[in-house]
């Protein structure tokens, strides 16, 4: 029993579990705009489950395909999988189930989040790859990430509605974003390792600027999709709080100094999400 519960806390260690409150708050922003209101609670509840396996295997796979890479990273060499605290075969075989179950909720959701649960995976799993292909492998993470609320979407509705894809589009900034800043710490070890990023590509500091950039380009998603869901004054007094997070967030670090950088990265934009979701859930709770 000991065993198993190093193992569960190692593995829960290894996908970082907690990091699902990145995605999580949009697809349930997405779930209430669908439903105008809450949905059923077997759809909250494979949605949930949905979303949980998604990353998590997501995660597992990173760990499995980047496990040689971390071992040689200073940053990451004490990972489960070089540190020898997990095995490959068992990482894999995590991965597998997780897709599966990825699948099955999808299928117990409607027949087009089967069918587009293949393509969710492909996603999901083929990031791990792009950073040996091209600088702009933050967008594949952004990407994976941002297709949370669409997901949701398809989940409550069976249809795609063009309009959600805004928020989709936003959020796949907003990682890619907080990811290019995340990148910057990896400079020295992508450049020897042959590794691609915008930091590795275009220097620290182009990347500080790039990431505000997108981070700009977020907020004006948003805006337009405040206008498209015709927001009332707590959704657009969320904007404005992403707004004022954001910037608190790059005022945390700089080209010069990436000493806060996870303070930036991780509790930061897990505050984002969670108040975006509060305002949202607000201005809808207003509606009714």
């Amino acid at each position: 029993m000991p065993g198993i519960l190093t193992k569960t806390r190692t593995t829960l260690a290894m996908i970082k579990w907690e990091h699902s409150i990145f995605a999580l708050p949009f697809a349930l922003i997405a779930m209430l705009l669908a439903a105008h209101g809450f949905p059923r609670a077997r759809t909250v509840a494979w949605i949930l489950v949905a979303m949980v396996a998604a990353r998590s295997g997501a995660m597992a796979f990173n760990r499995w395909a980047d496990a040689e890479l971390d071992a040689a990273n200073p940053r990451t060499r004490m990972r489960a999988i070089p540190a020898g605290l997990l095995s490959r075969r068992f990482v894999f075989g995590f991965t597998v189930i997780a897709a599966l179950v990825f699948v099955a909720a999808a299928g117990e959701l409607n027949r087009l989040a089967l069918e587009l649960s293949p393509v969710a995976l492909a996603v999901l799993f083929g990031y791990s790859y792009m950073k040996r292909i091209s600088r702009w492998s933050h967008l594949v993470l952004g990407l994976a990430l941002g297709l949370a609320p669409a997901a949701a979407w398809i989940a409550v509705r069976a249809s795609l509605d063009p309009r959600i894809l805004v928020l989709t589009a936003a959020v796949t900034l907003w990682v890619s974003g907080f990811d290019v800043l995340y990148a910057c710490q990896d400079y020295d070890h992508d450049c020897a390792a042959g590794l691609r990023s915008l930091p590795q590509s275009a220097g620290i500091p182009a990347a500080f600027w790039a990431a505000r950039a997108m981070h700009l380009a977020m907020l004006a998603l948003l805006v337009w999709f405040g206008v498209l869901f015709h927001f009332r004054a707590p959704g657009w007094l969320g904007i404005a709080a992403v707004a004022a997070l954001l910037s608190y967030e790059h005022a945390l670090v700089s080209p010069r100094d990436l000493r806060r950088l996870n303070a930036a990265f991780f509790t930061m934009n897990g505050v984002i999400a969670i108040v975006f979701l509060g305002f949202v859930a607000a201005d809808l709770w207003l509606r009714r």
